[in-house]
């Protein structure tokens, strides 16, 4: 049994975080919650950013993935040896391309660089096989979202290395020509995907944006979920503050 914070056993909940700000990371540590995702594809995270922000995630006690921008080798190096838990992947279309992005995450049988002066590896504390082996311990999550992806989704899932596939609904409803995550042909792609994951005995995981989304999808499979982020709780909890004054 799988025994990751972030990936089980059971249910994990974490959150996206949007904010380039350490407070953010130090309140969410104190919630309880499993893990949070630093989301550098679309809020505005540089590497110095993200270099603060796994920062206060080794303080807080809390695990940190990254969803990369892109899949591009160094992006994937940087931020591995920043310290982060793992990478989420978004538009991961083929077993082939799934495969590439383990080999730039591994040292043993992939490529990725070695360095033993980086944060994952103790800033030179580690000798190397322990950094090696901490390094290969990170977390790969591919993010299905088009119509490629949800048709290799099984060959995805069967990649060695994929720990789990994530469901990202609004591209995927794109892609099929709709404009609701809620549309039935998209439900109905996003439960395909998690049977395809779960098929390979890997972890189905995905966003929602509340918690009756999340009882809805863990019918179907779902185990680790994205829930919100720090913008939309913040949001909600003034909304909420609003409508009592």
């Amino acid at each position: 049994m799988n025994n990751h914070p972030i990936l089980g056993p059971g249910l994990r909940n974490g959150v996206f975080v949007k904010t380039p700000a350490p407070q953010i990371i130090e309140v969410l540590g104190s919630s309880g919650i499993d893990f949070a995702v630093l989301d550098a594809e679309h809020a505005p995270l540089d590497r110095q950013a993200l270099d603060l922000l796994l920062l206060a995630g080794r303080a807080a006690g809390l695990p940190l993935l990254v969803r990369v921008p892109d899949a591009m080798p160094q992006t994937i190096l940087q931020v591995l040896d920043m310290g982060a838990a793992g990478i989420l992947v978004p538009h991961v279309d083929s077993a082939a391309q799934a495969a590439e992005i383990v080999a730039c995450a591994r040292f043993r049988g992939g490529s990725r660089g070695f360095s033993g002066a980086p944060r994952f590896a103790g800033y030179g504390s580690l000798g190397m096989k322990a950094a090696l082996d901490a390094g290969d311990l990170s977390v790969i999550i591919c993010q299905i979202e088009s119509r490629a992806g949800l048709h290799e989704a099984a060959a995805i899932a069967g990649v060695e290395g994929v720990d789990a596939l994530f469901v990202g609904r609004a591209d995927l409803a794109l892609a099929m020509g709709h404009e609701d995550i809620r549309a039935g042909e998209v439900t109905a792609a996003a439960q395909r995907i998690l049977a395809a994951t779960l098929a390979a005995g890997k972890v189905a995981a995905m966003f929602v944006p509340n918690l009756v989304e999340r009882d809805q999808f863990i019918a179907a499979g779902a185990s680790c979920f994205v829930v919100g982020s720090d913008q939309s709780l913040l949001r909600q909890g003034a909304a909420a503050l609003a409508k009592t004054s």
